[in-house]
């Protein structure tokens, strides 16, 4: 098969190392990609956001599959025009990514099919917003844009300075475009944070190992809401018990709802859910793979990926056992500095040898380019150091030892991921 890879990050580099370990798989393509994708598939520089770019470079290498990985193509409907043209692709239609497209559809599907999540109201206008804070006066509070924000659409605002600050730059200032159009604003939800990826053909649904994401910038969970610092696999808190009741309350209702809202959904959908006092709540559904926990989950991955893809496809992931490894896997995020904020690019990397490997650890190219056989920085995020062991203790280890021989200017990372989970 020849396969292309929509997208150019650390999630999309994790794809492709894991489809070119199918026996199935005899090119791979990426586009945009990046410089650590260009050593393992042939990159074009092609938006990822470009559908009519992209069905034309499906039609000129003549590929049997094309992996959408990204949010934004996927609500933009890039399936649709792939699937028009006849190609077989991995990633939900436009009708059903409106489940991440959307918070306001979300949260309304969930309170219609009984799915628990977090209680809500939805605001248009942000006089409105501010009077309902007002009266409610219960903090801290959650705010999200309605559309897509590359993952930092969402203030947790602690006073009502804050969360004016929020409406205000959400709303007036439009910092998001028009995913500020409308905004929620929900209940803060307490417990355990847990990603849970799961495989779907739009009836059955086969849940990957959980993650637990670092979603602050800085340690001890502080700074600015970032699109993921590091990521750990399997998550203690996520117990055979808890991932049934899951199942039960959350998984199989979603899927049902969206079969019975005529959007069928087929690809990976991602849960982010928090553990509350009152049972497992969803926080947010994305409509593909997460970035970083695709780093962590697709290493622990034992079934071939294409042979999942296959099944998906043909409508019978019921009939295939998915397998995954035993032991731990973790991910430490190399941002630069001043991410998520305003930061530098085009510096120079050094640590990496020409596989873009080191001793032990796999890196995951996310903000890279390659020139002269040299890596430079290109983005907010720019390597995922990833480490699998038998115990989440010896992959930290790894992956902190990996970290510390890669340098560029102003490099920032948090040094305390996983510590949660070990404490768990």
């Amino acid at each position: 098969m020849k396969i292309l890879v929509v997208g150019g990050g650390g999630r999309e580099h994790a794809i492709i190392m894991k489809l070119a370990e199918s026996k199935q798989v005899d090119a791979l393509f990426c586009a945009p990609g990046n410089g650590g994708i260009a050593k393992y598939a042939k990159c074009f520089p092609v938006k990822a956001t470009d559908i009519e770019g992209i069905v034309a470079l499906a039609k000129k290498l003549a590929v049997d599959l094309v992996f959408v990985a990204p949010d934004d193509p996927l609500v933009m409907g890039m399936t649709d025009a792939l699937q028009a043209e006849g190609f077989m692709t991995f990633g939900p239609k436009k009708n059903a990514a409106i489940l991440e497209g959307s918070k306001v559809f979300s949260k309304e599907l969930m309170q219609k099919y009984h799915i628990p999540t977090a209680e809500y109201m939805v605001f248009q206008e942000p006089e409105k917003a501010q009077a309902y804070l007002r009266k409610k006066n219960q903090y801290p509070t959650v705010i999200k844009a309605d559309g897509l924000a590359l993952g930092k659409g969402v203030v947790i605002a602690q006073n009502e300075e804050e969360a004016f600050a929020a409406i205000s730059s959400i709303m007036e200032d439009r910092i998001f475009g028009e995913s500020g159009s409308q905004i929620v604003i929900e209940e803060f939800l307490t417990g355990p944070e847990v990603s849970v990826l799961c495989f779907t053909d739009g009836k059955t649904v086969k849940p990957m190992i959980s993650s637990m994401d670092h979603k602050r910038a800085l340690d001890g969970d502080n700074g600015l809401n970032t699109g993921g610092m590091g990521t750990v696999a399997p998550n203690p808190y996520y117990t055979a018990e808890v991932a049934q009741e899951c199942m039960d309350t959350i998984f199989s209702p979603t899927i049902r709802a969206m079969q019975t809202e005529n959007r069928p959904f087929q690809g990976c959908l991602y849960f982010g859910l928090m553990l509350t006092p009152n049972g497992p709540k969803v926080i947010e559904y994305n409509c593909r793979f997460g970035d970083p926990e695709t780093q962590v989950v697709l290493p622990l991955l034992k079934t071939d990926l294409v042979q999942i893809i296959m099944a998906i496809w043909n409508g019978t992931l019921d009939q295939l056992s998915i397998e995954w490894k035993d032991g731990c896997a973790a991910c430490v995020v190399m941002a630069s500095g001043g991410y998520p904020k305003k930061y530098d690019t085009n510096l120079p990397i050094s640590g990496l040898d020409e596989n873009g490997q080191i001793d032990g650890c796999f890196v995951y190219h996310a903000g890279t380019k390659l020139e002269n056989d040299r890596f430079f920085t290109s983005g907010g995020r720019v390597l995922g150091v990833t480490a699998t062991a038998d115990t989440l203790q010896q992959a930290l280890d790894t992956t902190y030892a990996g970290v510390k021989e890669i340098f560029f200017e102003k490099a920032h990372y948090r040094t305390d991921i996983g510590q949660r989970a070990l404490k768990a």
